[in-house]
């Protein structure tokens, strides 16, 4: 064992840690370790320890603690999002995570229009909290729900519309570093301390300026990461801090940032054009320049097809969709500006141009802001969805963001695509055309040798060919591992100013060792750095959490987007889809070895146990990562081989006993709030439901026995239950039985059989097939009598069509009941109508929001031709998902979710209708408001 490991195998950082006065978080769990072992890159390094700072202070700690001579051997990592393609926050040793604590807005000047951050706040973030006082920091990234501003500083990110608004590294002000003897802000007078330091970075930068300046193609998107050029500008003046832009966290830890903000344009108009082909399409950018447009993007016809296929560009005006026989390449046009005849002139010039290019065959304009961001989310979607094909090869990204100048661009893409076709390799092309920055993604299996060696093969053609039409090899998203290259792409001298750098700041190379500068035998290579694991044996169910490709939009920061409840609450890593899915790859290689980690096993579990169960990961991922399925088969494993904890056995008991619970619900009602007092202690719960829900009239139950003998008039519609529903919410089948008569339907209740939710959560798979196989043959005989089938509750609606096809199960189709009046409508059924002048403000379960994102829609329509005003507001996990918000050790989580997004919709004195009874339920025990059903306001209007 070296120093190395013993220092980290021992409580003796830790300890050092805490006692120098560092109070975040510091973590040996070995879920988190393996989450923080990948990125959105195809590799793979474990680090030993992870910290997460709170504040500056923290951070100075840790400087100050890692310069003592007993952890000289620790090397040190920032990360921020993680969202890096080429490995840039993958190290051995300490990864310090700024995204979880230091995500702050500081401060903002409206008038000299900037504002001071921390590096972990992201990007989308910044800019909603920048909107209502018209700034908005202009880099935009396709990640810019996930990004940080310090993973933009570190990789000098770029994104579309940069060439009007610059990189990163051109928007950014000033910085504070943390340094073993304090902050060092380069917007203030610099400390005694630090002028030794400063010294040696400024013989270095000014002794490689000029060869550093003769090696950097003069480009929009020029290069940067210990910019000599800028750092030292004519006037004689040395700006350090620009050292550090582009620089990947190898030069010390990035506190705090100032950024330069721009005004909201008050115009924004997007053209999207179908192009016959992508040779056309990427031909157009040049002429389009002439219109002076924001940004010029392109999706070749793979991307398209590959988003096609997953319905994404069903949100394409229908002239724009693609054919089965017609494949279209898409160009994305973007205007700003602040006088609408200015624009109109722009936008009547592109138009011109466009009449006069080849293939330009479908043209879509878009004025409302709104249209305008879901048409670019298609784009920036796009992006996630080419990791979702099938086979072993999958688009990977290592060659994505060469830059060249935009009249050397066609020539280059030929040439790039020819080198493709000759190793037989299928990819996607999006991109930036007006910058010269396309981002190609080769499919390849990275568990082959032939195809690591194809990925290494391929750098080294592009990177020459890159040199060849005078272009940067890295152009957007950062060196990582490709700083192998830099070497040769900078020359002899201008490196060894670099190294000179980084040892001024450095000078033990502890910082992200490996990356960028270094020693020859230091600097990662693409070939030498670990590759993680690409595939699963065909047919494993564990298959999707070795697809996740850390593409990372479970990161997302919004609160009113579902995915992922967990991660929003705590901004740990660990308890996201894509972390959950790491480390259930490290646990199935220790599995698949024949034994099983003892301390992995035991991180997982608290980790899963985490997981609301909602399913928002399995709509909402462009891989569809689906944790709760793939915690069933962990849970089945793991049983097999440990005992239940008792609270688990008994919830087992009840669903499956629930059916007989119902039927002597009479009997047990008045000793109920005992029973489900005793529960709450057994089970480790608290608020359950402390009443029993009556049986329904007699004229309104209907047993399935019964079907094949009762002759069901038209108009009948059959609702099914779930077991939690029929024992704890009368309510709610009151609601839709009385919403469905006031419409002109006869609704019939079916006797509950438990569906099984509870035991494939649980990971009893035995007890799950027994109660979906019952609940099946039932539902078959329920659709032969040729009445519709309506569910109560969305979460058992898409269980039924998500989980049981999965487990082999065909069942017919039960739909929520927003979907069976909208198909009524379509097919010319009127609804009597009301004069209801009060908004109602409808919120919907978020599995069913994710698994039908129409959802609102649906319910705006119905409510619209009743006469009733909607509003149907974003929001994400109430916090409830069942059980989960009952249990004690979930009760912080479950409520920092519901105020998140919910607390603020549910107070208010307006009326206020839930789908979901988790929703409901939770509403009531955190804001003492008791919702309704949409369909039971719906009933009580039609009444009035």
């Amino acid at each position: 064992m070296t120093q190395h490991d013993k220092t980290l195998s021992q409580d003796t950082l830790p300890q050092a840690l805490r006692s120098a006065g560092f109070h975040g978080d510091i973590d040996r769990d070995t879920a988190l370790l393996s989450a923080m072992s990948t990125d959105n890159s195809v590799y793979q390094i474990r680090p030993d320890i992870v910290v997460a700072p709170h504040d500056s202070a923290d951070c100075a700690v840790i400087a100050a603690v890692l310069s003592r001579p007993e952890f000289a051997s620790v090397a040190v990592t920032p990360r921020g999002g993680g969202t890096g393609t080429n490995g840039q926050s993958l190290n051995r040793g300490l990864i310090v995570d700024i995204r979880r604590h230091m995500h702050r807005l500081l401060a903002v000047n409206v008038e000299e229009a900037w504002a001071e951050v921390e590096p972990g706040l992201v990007l989308d973030d910044l800019n909603d909290q920048l909107r209502p006082r018209g700034l908005f920091f202009a880099p935009e990234t396709s990640t810019s729900t996930r990004c940080t501003i310090g993973g933009m500083v570190s990789t000098d990110a770029s994104g579309k519309g940069s060439r009007v608004y610059g990189k990163t590294s051109d928007n950014v002000l000033a910085l504070q570093i943390a340094r073993p003897e304090g902050l060092l802000s380069s917007n203030e007078v610099s400390p005694e301390w630090a002028a030794p330091m400063l010294h040696r970075a400024e013989q270095a930068a000014r002794g490689g300026r000029d060869a550093f300046v003769a090696n950097t193609p003069r480009l929009n998107r020029r290069f940067t990461g210990y910019d000599l050029e800028r750092a030292c500008p004519p006037d004689g003046r040395f700006e350090w801090w620009r050292l550090f832009l582009g620089a990947e966290g190898t030069l010390g830890l990035i506190t705090r940032i100032r950024v330069k903000l721009r005004r909201i344009e008050r115009e924004k108009r997007l053209l999207v054009v179908g192009f016959d082909g992508f040779r056309n399409a990427l031909s157009s950018a040049a002429p389009l320049l002439a219109a002076e447009p924001t940004a010029i993007e392109v999706m070749n016809e793979t991307v398209q097809k590959i988003a096609s296929d997953s319905g994404l560009l069903d949100g394409l005006p229908p002239a724009l969709r693609a054919e089965p026989d017609r494949e279209i390449a898409y160009t994305f046009i973007e205007f700003n500006g602040n006088d609408p005849a200015a624009m109109a002139a722009r936008i009547a010039r592109c138009r011109k141009i466009l009449a006069d290019l080849p293939g330009a065959d479908t043209i879509h304009q878009a004025s409302d802001r709104s249209e305008i961001k879901r048409l670019w989310a298609i784009r920036s979607g796009s992006v996630g969805l080419l990791g979702k094909v099938d086979g072993p090869a999958r688009p990977v990204a290592f060659v994505e963001d060469c830059v060249v100048p935009p009249e050397n661009l066609p020539a280059f893409v030929d040439d790039f695509r020819t080198l493709l076709t000759r190793h037989g390799l299928s990819f996607g092309i999006y991109g930036h055309v007006d910058v010269g920055c396309l981002h190609f993604r080769p499919a390849l299996n990275i568990d082959s040798e032939s195809d690591r060696d194809r990925l290494v093969a391929i750098s080294d053609a592009v990177f020459d060919l890159t040199q060849e039409y005078g272009g940067i090899f890295w152009g957007e998203h950062g060196k990582g591992v490709r700083g192998a290259y830099l070497r040769t792409w900078i020359g002899e001298e201008a490196y060894a100013a670099l190294q000179a750098v980084k040892r001024a700041f450095d000078p033990e190379g502890r910082f992200n060792p490996g990356k960028l500068t270094g020693d020859d035998d230091t600097i990662m290579g693409i070939a030498t750095t670990p590759f993680r694991s690409f595939n699963a044996p065909d047919g494993d169910p564990l298959d999707r959490a070795f697809r996740c490709n850390g593409n990372a939009q479970c990161l997302s920061y919004a609160h009113s987007i579902p995915m992922c409840p967990s991660f929003k609450a705590t901004t740990d890593l660990r308890q996201s889809p894509k972390g959950r899915a790491d480390a259930l790859r490290q646990w199935h290689r220790s599995r698949a070895k024949g034994g099983a980690d003892d301390q992995l096993e035991a991180d997982l579990l608290r980790t899963l146990d985490s997981c609301l169960g909602c399913k928002a990961c399995e709509s909402s991922c462009p891989v569809q990562v689906d944790i709760p399925t793939m915690r069933t088969t962990f849970y089945e494993d793991y049983y097999s081989r440990h005992a239940r904890p008792l609270a688990d056995r008994l919830t087992l008991i009840t669903e499956r006993m629930s059916g007989q619970i119902k039927a002597v619900s009479p009997i047990l009602s008045p000793v109920w709030p005992l029973l489900a007092a005793i529960g709450q202690r057994l089970t480790g719960t608290q608020d359950l439901p402390s009443r029993l829900a009556q049986r329904p009239a007699s004229s309104l139950r209907l047993s399935y026995e019964e079907l094949a003998t009762t002759s069901l008039p038209d108009g009948t519609v059959l609702l099914v239950q779930d077991w939690f529903t029929a024992l704890f919410d009368a309510q709610v089948l009151e609601d839709i039985a009385d919403g469905l008569r006031a419409l002109g339907y006869r609704p019939r209740v079916l006797d509950m059989k438990p569906a099984g939710k509870a035991a494939l959560t649980l990971g009893d798979r035995e007890g799950f097939d027994r109660m979906a196989h019952a609940l099946s043959v039932q539902l078959v005989r329920a659709a032969e009598t040729g009445a519709p089938l309506v569910g109560l509750d969305p979460a058992f609606v898409m269980m039924l069509r998500q989980d049981y096809p999965k487990a082999g199960f065909t069942v017919p189709k039960v739909v929520l009941v927003q979907e069976f009046l909208v198909r009524e409508l379509e097919t010319g059924k009127t609804f009597p109508s009301v004069l209801y002048d009060t908004p109602l403000r409808l919120l919907s379960h978020c599995t069913e929001a994710t698994a039908v994102p129409q959802s609102g829609e649906m319910w705006t329509s119905i409510c619209q031709t009743i006469g009733i005003k909607t509003e149907t507001p974003a929001t994400g996990c109430c916090g409830m998902a069942g059980l989960f918000g009952h249990q004690s050790r979930h009760q912080s989580m479950s409520a920092t979710l519901f105020n998140l997004s919910w607390r603020t919709q549910v107070e208010t004195d307006q009326p206020v209708a839930a789908t979901g009874f988790s929703c409901r339920c939770q509403a009531s025990r955190l804001a003492g408001r008791a919702l309704r059903h949409p369909m039971g306001l719906i009933a009580e209007a039609l009444r009035r």
